[in-house]
């Protein structure tokens, strides 16, 4: 593999495998990755530090490492350190089968925060110093700028604190991406102002490239990997709750409410999110754009089609077949597509100012809608955070989505009292699951919990929902009337019996 992708001559001379890379990084030390979602992590170096940690524990050394990142980095970087028993901490998102296995047998440390304040509280040392950067780019200019791939992430702020920086250059990329990064700096006193700029999706308010200082640079690896990519299901039930998001958006545009075109949207990760997007496509609005963290296929589709113009995000989440078209056509598309640091994308006071409308996904919601969004059952954690409450906090409209039941409807996602919060009632507008629509806006929590219990709740469930609040508003009542050696008798019961349904 030659070095054309490297324009910085004084970086040729550090090129070397992944396994020699790997060998300068020491146990304990902590390491800060590239990437956000699937999108932008560095790959051989993370494979290569697994198997040095294998083989350094089968002669009985210890190693792991300390592992911050921009969100979660899928097997590129957890997977494969998880199953090395690499990782003895953990920072501050991840949704990979094993990496979350080890997190919830107590063996690895997790800490799990709001996306958008990392970086902010890395800067201020509340986590102590980065050892290791290592960060995947798809080219090093002349001029020593790293322009980086499919997501930005936390990546200069980590190539500012880290001691030392592995880059992985990643050749798969087409080097026409040059110009899709919004990237600045954060830190300066300007930063507010800067901020303010970004009065439109795609204003533009930085430079194209990450930096770096020289000195810090000890290894550069050549890699030619495709970005992991994402297998959309067609799915009944994210359908129909795109549907129902779809019909109340419209008749929000016909009461004059909302403007035609919308206010940018932002939307999560997985089927339901990608589903939305999808029924957009054919639903009645125009000029459409996006202030998001992850670009998913349905939002790309809309883009090819016209029906949106402009999308923001923090990275690309794509289907084999969409990643390939990016990088083939990414000459017509970086004019429309902006990646930028994490800090910036779910960046709250942008996200308030531009209006947005925030589409999350949910684990389960409480009568009065309140939103447990990473724990099942309150103590196994299923992933992170992520910037869902950097959005719906200060989003004009915030709607939380989720199907009323799962594992064979042994499982209700409308709980009388979530077992774990991460959004409070305060921030949650909109419920919706494949049973209907409940609008919370304006409503006290008792009409709220007869609007969620009504529209939202499986109709297997939905007695006993409505028995538990008529006897609640009776004893103990109150402003938001629970029964509290009720409230998660629903939780226990699965777990004595399997299902929360009474036998």
């Amino acid at each position: 593999m030659t070095t054309e992708r490297i324009g910085y001559h004084a970086f040729r001379d550090k090129v070397m495998t992944a396994e020699e890379a790997a060998r300068l990084i020491g146990n304990e030390k902590t390491i800060a990755t590239s990437g956000f979602g699937a999108g932008g992590t560095p790959k051989a170096v993370p494979r290569a530090i697994a198997a040095m940690a294998k083989d350094r524990h089968a002669r009985g050394e210890p190693f792991s490492v300390r592992l911050f990142t921009g969100a979660s980095t899928m097997t590129d970087v957890d997977g494969v350190l998880a199953d090395a028993d690499a990782v003895s901490f953990r920072m501050p998102y991840m949704s990979d089968p094993a990496m979350r296995r080890k997190i919830n047998a107590g063996s690895i440390a997790y800490v799990d925060t709001h996306l958008s304040r990392m970086a902010p509280w890395a800067r201020a040392g509340f986590f102590g110093k980065i050892d290791v950067a290592i960060v995947e780019v798809a080219l090093i200019r002349g001029d020593g700028g790293l322009v980086p791939t499919f997501a930005v992430g936390n990546a200069q702020t980590w190539l500012d604190l880290a001691e030392t920086v592995i880059i992985e250059v990643n050749t798969w990329h087409t080097p026409q991406i040059e110009g899709l990064h919004d990237i600045w700096n954060t830190a300066t006193p300007a930063a507010a102002a800067t901020l303010a700029q970004i009065t439109t999706p795609d204003r533009r308010v930085g430079q194209e490239v990450l930096h770096v200082d020289p000195h810090k640079v000890v290894a550069v690896v050549l890699t030619h990997e495709a970005e992991q990519s994402i297998a959309f299901r067609a799915d009944p039930d994210a359908a129909t709750i795109a549907g129902h998001i779809l019909d109340f958006l419209q008749n929000e545009v016909a009461r004059g409410r909302l403007p035609r075109a919308l206010p940018p949207l932002q939307s999560g990760v997985g089927n339901i999110a990608n589903a939305v997007m999808g029924g957009l496509a054919d639903a009645p609005f125009d000029n459409l754009t996006a202030y998001t963290e992850v670009i998913q296929d349905g939002m790309l589709d809309m883009l090819r089609s016209g029906r949106m113009t402009a999308i923001s995000g923090a990275a690309l989440y794509l289907s084999p077949a969409c990643a390939d078209f990016v990088n083939t056509q990414m000459h017509s598309l970086r004019d429309k597509i902006v990646l930028r640091s994490q800090e910036v994308s779910n960046n709250p006071s942008v996200v308030r100012a531009l209006g947005a409308i925030a589409m999350n996904a949910a684990i389960e919601v409480d009568i009065y809608g309140n939103v447990n969004s990473t724990r099942v059952a309150g103590s196994r954690v299923q992933n992170g955070i992520g910037g869902s409450g950097d959005f719906a906090r200060s989003a004009m409209l915030s709607i939380f989505m989720t199907p009323s039941i799962a594992k064979n409807r042994d499982i209700s996602s409308i709980v009388p009292m979530v077992s774990h919060v991460d959004h409070i009632s305060q921030d949650v507008q909109v419920v919706v699951t494949e049973q209907g629509l409940a609008d919370l806006r304006g409503l006290c929590a008792r009409d709220r919990a007869r609007q969620i219990i009504t529209h939202c709740a499986h109709p297997d469930y939905r007695p006993l929902l409505l028995d538990y609040m008529s006897r609640a508003e009776r004893h103990p009542g109150g402003d938001t009337p629970h029964i509290l050696s009720e409230a998660l008798s629903w939780h226990q019961r699965l777990m004595d019996t399997g299902a929360m349904m009474p036998r």
